[in-house]
This record gives structure tokens, sequence and C-alpha cells, in this order.
């Protein structure tokens, strides 16, 4: 059976831990030869270990234009160009309204929006003509949630830049599409509940709870979605975004 990306270039950015590292996995898996990024050099190198098939590990901040460049210089000498791009890098923390600080502001927006688009921007002359680019959204765009207006406004703001940037390369024909997860198990999501895992495990009984499937998801149903859009079965799908929910905002 063919893999649906055999031969293409992907860069994960983000891809540490969690839903880039299941995507890369799953990049790899389908053919592609990967670049992924993390901050901490340690949890990269054990990422690009678990990928395998030739995984390229670049450490970055994709909120640091200096990082991005040295990742692109990377791909360009040793690839020469990018099909798929998957722009999963970010986080926030929560902090209600009356609370929030200009360092969390700064802090958020330059991980999820200038991050994102930077990375993108940067992209721009390796992508190849009909490339695939994904950003990682979130369901919490569309729906008001508690002590987490900053992270939502960053990721309702992401969904507007894939509708843009649609129509700022329909002349190249690279199709830009947001994936948008609800409740995923993953060390970001498990570590807004502290340390304590008593208390980690009952904020995702509570989010298990309010999802019409009854779960949280996990990374693999993202990474399977992330694949779908990078590969040819999506060729005809830009501007969109594709929530993994479970339901939850949807119904």
């Amino acid at each position: 059976m063919a893999r649906k990306l055999e031969g293409k270039i992907a860069v994960v950015t983000g891809g540490t831990s969690g839903i880039g590292l299941a995507t890369a996995k799953r990049f790899a898996l389908e053919g592609a030869q990967v670049f992924v990024t993390g901050r901490r050099q340690q949890e990269l190198q054990a990422a690009v270990a678990a990928i395998g098939s030739g995984a390229i590990g670049v450490q970055a901040d994709s909120a640091d234009l200096n990082d991005l460049n040295r990742l692109y210089e990377r791909v360009k000498n040793e690839a020469g160009r990018i099909d798929i791009l998957f722009v999963n890098a970010g986080g926030g923390s929560m902090l209600p309204l009356g609370s929030i600080t200009e360092e969390h502001y700064e802090d958020t927006f330059g991980r999820n929006v200038k991050g994102v688009l930077f990375t993108v921007q940067k992209a721009l002359p390796l992508l190849v003509d009909g490339a695939s680019v994904i950003l990682t959204g979130s369901n919490v765009s569309i729906k008001g949630t508690p002590a987490f207006s900053v992270y939502s406004a960053t990721k309702a703001a992401v969904r507007n830049f894939a509708r843009s940037w649609t129509l700022d390369l329909k002349s190249r024909g690279i199709r830009v599409n947001v994936i948008s997860p609800g409740p995923i198990k993953t060390p970001g999501l498990v570590e807004l509940a502290g340390s304590d895992p008593a208390d980690q495990q009952g904020m995702l009984d509570y989010m298990a709870s309010t999802v019409p499937l009854g779960r949280v998801g996990d990374p693999n149903d993202v990474a399977g979605a992330a694949v779908f859009l990078a590969s040819p079965d999506a060729a005809f799908i830009a501007g969109i975004e594709l929530f993994i929910d479970g339901g939850q905002a949807q119904v």
C-alpha cells in the first residue's frame, strides 16, 4: 500500500511532545522526511530518536526570528524545499481578567501569533507551489473559557491567518488550513492543572464529561487529521478549520 507522504519534506515546529511529536511520527511513517523543532535540546534529541526514519532536529524557539532563520537555512541546505509545514509550536497559561500581566500577554501572543506569522512568512521561499501549511488552532477560539481569554484570542488570530493567507498565496496553490483540537491529553494540557496527579486526573475527567464522545482526545487523533490535510487526499481543501474535539464545541 502506497504511503500518503512518500518523498515529501515536512517541517514540524513544537514537535518534541504531544500533538507535534505524534504528528511528526505519523508524517515519517507515511514516508516524509521530517525536520522537527523544540526549545529544549534534551527533549529534542529524544523526539528525533522516537520519530526515526532520518528525522532531523533543530533547536529553535519559534518566537525568535534568528532561530527561525537558522531552521530554514538548515532545511535549505539539507532538503532544498518544504512540501508540508505544520506550525504547531505554541502554548499558554491561565489567568483571569483582572490578573493578566503584560508579561503574560507578550509571552502568549509571542508564541502563538508572532511565532506562527514568522514561521510561515520565513518559510515562503522554500515552500513549493501546492504545499500544505497546517496551523494548530484550538476550539477555545470559538467559545468562552474562564481564565483563558488571552490564549483563546491568539487562536482566533490563527484562524484568520488561514483565511487571509489562503488568499495571499492563491497564485501559488499553497493550501493553508487550521486544525483546532479540543481537550487532548498532552503534557501542556495536564500541566494547566498543576503538578498534583489527582488534580490533573480530575481536570481530565471533567473535560471528558463535556465531550459528546465521552473522552478526551489522544495526540494521534490530531495526527491523523494532519496527515489527511498534508496529503493529496486534501488537494481541494483550503482555508478550513477542522475541529478535532469529539463534538465539544460543535453541538
